[in-house]
């Protein structure tokens, strides 16, 4: 691979795990009270309540984002970096550029979401 591309996609990697890494601090920020809630109307404690489901679906959401990338990165120092994991191929840079943390060729991947063949 060229070595100018790989170089311009682990600063991308790298960037994004520190965009990911601040989204998931705010994860950590203390919670609010809950005491005030029992006093709420039902309709407002739903739409807290759903409000909460959406964050914290988010933010697993952004775990995975930062385990591929985290993987993407490790691939970089492996060597292994643009080679398809499933069939071995090089993934086209194209897709790289699109989706940094790529780790199937399209081809691939949509084998894989289709069930005929196993991660």
């Amino acid at each position: 691979m060229d070595q100018d591309l790989l170089e311009r996609q682990r600063q991308k990697l790298l960037a994004k795990r520190q965009e990911l890494s601040v989204a998931l601090n705010l994860d950590s920020q203390p919670k609010e009270d809950n005491s005030e809630e029992e006093g709420k109307d039902p309709l407002d404690a739903a739409a807290t309540y759903t409000n909460r489901e959406l964050v914290a679906r988010q933010m697993e959401q952004y775990r995975q984002l930062l385990s591929e990338v985290e993987d993407a990165l490790d691939r970089i120092e492996e060597g292994t970096y643009g080679i398809c994991m499933g069939s071995g191929e090089p993934i086209p840079p194209k897709r790289l550029e699109a989706i940094p943390w790529a780790k199937y060729t399209i081809d691939y991947q949509e084998r894989l979401e289709q069930g005929l063949v196993n991660d």
